[in-house]
C-alpha cells in the first residue's frame, strides 16, 4: 500500500496543480487525501485507480475549503465536477511537477526538501530523518518554498521544450544532492542512508521515462546510471560494525550485479546514441570500476582519460579531485601530490584524505599520520572519522 501511495502521490499532486493553479492548497488537500487514503485502503484494499482516486478525495477537500470563500464557490465547483480521469505515473504531470519543485526562484536545499515531500511522497519526520535536519527546520523550508512558488506567480503548466532544456539541468542537480546525500551521508553515525538513496533512483526512473524521446532523455539517463552503478556497492561499503570499507579493499562478490548490469546498459546506449553530459562520463568510470572482478585489474589509465574528459566538460573541484586520485595510480603518488592543489576545495576534508593516502602511498609515513589526522578532525561522518584515525594508527 505504501509503494502504491507514494507512486500515485505526485501524478496526483500534479493534476490537482494544473487544475487549480494552488500549489499549496493542492499539496495540503493531497496530504489529506493521502491520510484518508493509509485508513481507507487497508480496510478496502486498493482501488482500481489509486491516482484517480487520491484526484477526487483532494478535490473534495479543495471544493471544502473554498466553500468558505463565497467568491470563488462556483469556480471551485465546477471544478470539483470536472472529469478525474488522470495520466499514468511517468507522464507530463510528473516532468512538470519535478520543473516546479527545482524552479530557479528556490535554493537548491528548498528544492530537495519540495522535491521529497511533493513528488517523493515523504513526510516532513521523513525528509527530516534523511537530511538530519531538525523536523521544523524541514517543514519552514517547505512552507517558504510553496509561498515563494506563489509570490513569483508560477503554476502548474506542461514542460514545453524551452522550459524543458532550462530547468531539467537543476532537476538533476537535485536528484544528484539527493543520491549522494544518501550514498555517503555527510554528517551522523551511519555511511550511507538507503532510503534517500532509494528513492533518488525511484524518482530518476520518473524522470527518465517522462524525458524518453527528447533531448534532455541522455544525461537523464546517465545520471540514472551513475546512480545504479555507484548503489551497487552498498552492500560491500560497511563492515558488520558499520565501519568504512574503502573500494580498494571491498568484497566484489557482494556488489549487486543487477544493477551493474542495467547501469552499464544504460550509460553504453547513451554513449552510443549521443555526446555524453557530465553525469554519463561519471557513469562510465564507474562503469570501468565495475568491469574490475579485483581492484588491482581496475583499468586505471581508461578512468584517467575519462577524468580528463569530464575535468574538460564540467570543471568541478569533486571531479578534479577525482582526477588527482586516478593520476596518483596511473603515474604515481609524487606525481598526484605536485597536482593536488584543488580551487574550492583546499580546506575539504576529502582532498587531505587523499592528500594522506598519496603520501602513505609515497612511503612518507609520518606526514601521511598527520594528514589522516587533520582530515578525520574536518569529517562530521562518524564512520569517515573512525576510518581516518584508523588509517594514521597503522602507519609505522
Amino acid at each position: 500500500m505504501i509503494e502504491a501511495l507514494r507512486e500515485a502521490a505526485p501524478v496526483a499532486l500534479g493534476v490537482l496543480v494544473r487544475r487549480h493553479r494552488d500549489f499549496d492548497a493542492c499539496e495540503d488537500a493531497l496530504q489529506e487525501a493521502l491520510l484518508v487514503a493509509s485508513r481507507a485502503w487497508a480496510d478496502e484494499g486498493l482501488p482500481d485507480n489509486p491516482t484517480g482516486w487520491l484526484v477526487t478525495t483532494a478535490t473534495r477537500r479543495l471544493v471544502e475549503a473554498h466553500r468558505r470563500d463565497a467568491a470563488r464557490r462556483r469556480r471551485e465547483e465546477a471544478d470539483a465536477r470536472r472529469d478525474v480521469g488522470v495520466e499514468a505515473p511517468g507522464s507530463d504531470d510528473t516532468l512538470a511537477l519535478l520543473l516546479l519543485c527545482c524552479h530557479p526562484a528556490l535554493r537548491v536545499p528548498s528544492q530537495v526538501a519540495l522535491t521529497l515531500r511533493a513528488v517523493g511522497g515523504l513526510t516532513t519526520a521523513e525528509i527530516a530523518r534523511g537530511l538530519l535536519l531538525p523536523e521544523p527546520t524541514v517543514a519552514q523550508r517547505v512552507s517558504r518554498a510553496k509561498a515563494r512558488l506563489t509570490e513569483v506567480g508560477r503554476t502548474f503548466a506542461g514542460p514545453d521544450p524551452a522550459q524543458r532544456r532550462e530547468r531539467v539541468p537543476a532537476v538533476l542537480a537535485v536528484l544528484s544532492v539527493v543520491f549522494t546525500e544518501g550514498h555517503t551521508a555527510s554528517a551522523g553515525e551511519v555511511l550511507h542512508r538507503g532510503e534517500l538513496a532509494d528513492e533518488a533512483i525511484r524518482l530518476a526512473r520518473l524522470l527518465v521515462a517522462a524525458l524518453d524521446g527528447a533531448p534532455e532523455h541522455g544525461e537523464a539517463a546517465g545520471l540514472l546510471a551513475l546512480m545504479l552503478l555507484t548503489d551497487a556497492r552498498r552492500a560491500a561499503r560497511t563492515r558488520p560494525d558499520g565501519g568504512l570499507v574503502p573500494l580498494a579493499e571491498q568484497d566484489r562478490t557482494r556488489w549487486d550485479r543487477a544493477r551493474i548490469a542495467e547501469g552499464t546498459e544504460l550509460v553504453t546506449a547513451v554513449l552510443r546514441d549521443g555526446v555524453p553530459g557530465p553525469y554519463t562520463v561519471q557513469a562510465a568510470i564507474a562503469a570501468v570500476h565495475a568491469e574490475a572482478g579485483r581492484a588491482q585489474d581496475t583499468d586505471w589509465p581508461q578512468i584517467l582519460a575519462l577524468y580528463d574528459t569530464l575535468v574538460g566538460l564540467w570543471p568541478d573541484p569533486m571531479a578534479q579531485l577525482g582526477r588527482v586520485v586516478a593520476l596518483g595510480e596511473v603515474r604515481g603518488p609524487e606525481a598526484a601530490l605536485d597536482a593536488l592543489d584543488v580551487p574550492g576545495l583546499r580546506d575539504h576534508y576529502r582532498v587531505g584524505a587523499v592528500r594522506a593516502h598519496l603520501l602513505a602511498a609515497a612511503d612518507r609515513p609520518d606526514e601521511a599520520a598527520a594528514a589522516f589526522r587533520e582530515a578525520a578532525r574536518r569529517t562530521s561522518s562518524g564512520p569517515e572519522r573512525a576510518y581516518l584515525l584508523d588509517r594514521a594508527s597503522q602507519l609505522p
